[in-house]
């Protein structure tokens, strides 16, 4: 069965910059719309990022605009996110997940695990 795995977060200083990758085992991501998502304590999950499958459409949410940026790595079947000029609200744990619908972020299916980005001030 394929699942999705989300990698690269960790520790960084406000202002600095983070790569997320969001892998899968067992299918292409290709095949896929990917979200990218973040649950910071006490809040609900929000989308941040989303990538169509077919023409690689993008959307950002307001927070992300102009600091993060999705994108395909097709030769290592993976999303990334990346994410520049972070801020301490930008902590959260980071999910990436399938989309049925693309920018339907209700829609998403088969989440990952979650990576913790953690933004110092």
């Amino acid at each position: 069965q394929g699942q999705l795995v989300e990698s690269g977060g960790g520790l960084v200083q406000s202002g600095g910059s983070l790569r997320l990758s969001c892998a899968a085992s067992g299918f292409n991501l290709d095949d896929y719309n990917i979200g990218w998502f973040r649950q910071a304590p006490g809040k609900e999950r929000e989308g941040v990022a989303c990538i169509s499958r077919r023409d690689d459409n993008i959307r950002y949410s307001d927070s992300a605009k102009g600091r993060f940026a999705i994108s395909r790595d097709y030769p290592k079947n993976t999303v990334d996110l990346h994410m520049n000029s972070l801020k301490p609200e930008d902590t959260a744990v980071y999910y990436c997940a399938l989309l049925m619908h693309y920018n339907d972020y209700t829609s998403a299916r088969a989440w990952g695990q979650g990576t913790q980005v953690t933004v110092s001030s």
